[in-house]
């Protein structure tokens, strides 16, 4: 990480939503995640809540995916489709309840009036947009399966919303709207329009 960076990132601030001050809310990591610096995979890694990691909710962003959290002793940011909480006894997901949860809403704000850019080589997945969800019929998967890219590098969260450089090119599926590229060894569908990963496969 550029020294660049690192001043950047002392610049960031976090500020809550006002109101009354909630009780803490326990999460659970449903995946291997990484705990990024911003709530976004363009910010750095630091360190990562294994699957089952027991974590405090502080709060997610409004209108976004993106949650901060206390985790294994390391405060950061967490994608809310990987976390979930129990309410009424049943394990729900955080990003598709934040507002029955009754989640405290947070904001991120830097001091810089934008991000740096990356350094020569450092290729990154953009910021997470919204996209409408998919599930792929069984002949696409078939497809890609029958059909394994070779894997493009890139530094950030595979997840869905992520999006792609334009230098990342996609293979074409017959009689299909969604394109196919393989990210970090995961097989991903891609908006051609948009650039934005719809469905991940696992």
């Amino acid at each position: 990480m550029t020294l660049k960076r690192n001043l950047f990132l002392a610049g960031a601030i976090v500020v809550g939503s006002a109101g009354l001050a909630q009780a803490d809310m326990a999460a659970t990591a449903i995946n291997d995640l990484n705990v990024r610096a911003g709530p976004g995979p363009q910010y750095p890694s630091l360190g990562i809540a294994t699957r089952g990691s027991e974590a405090i909710l502080d709060g997610c962003i409004q209108g976004s995916r993106w949650c901060r959290v206390d985790v294994n002793g390391v405060r950061g940011w967490v994608y809310a489709e990987y976390l979930q909480v129990q309410q009424g006894g049943n394990s729900v997901i955080v990003e598709q309840h934040q507002v029955d949860l009754g989640v405290p809403i947070v904001t991120y704000e830097t001091t810089a009036s934008v991000a740096p850019d990356p350094a020569p080589g450092d290729e990154l997945l953009g910021p997470v947009g919204s996209v409408e969800a998919i599930s792929p019929p069984e002949m696409v998967t078939t497809y890609v399966q029958a059909n394994p890219a070779q894997t493009v590098r890139l530094r950030g969260d595979v997840v869905v919303g992520a999006a792609l450089p334009g230098d990342v090119t996609f293979q074409e599926i017959p009689d299909y709207q969604y394109r196919y590229v393989r990210i970090n060894d995961r097989p991903v569908l891609v908006d051609p329009a948009t650039r934005r990963i719809v469905y991940v496969y696992d």
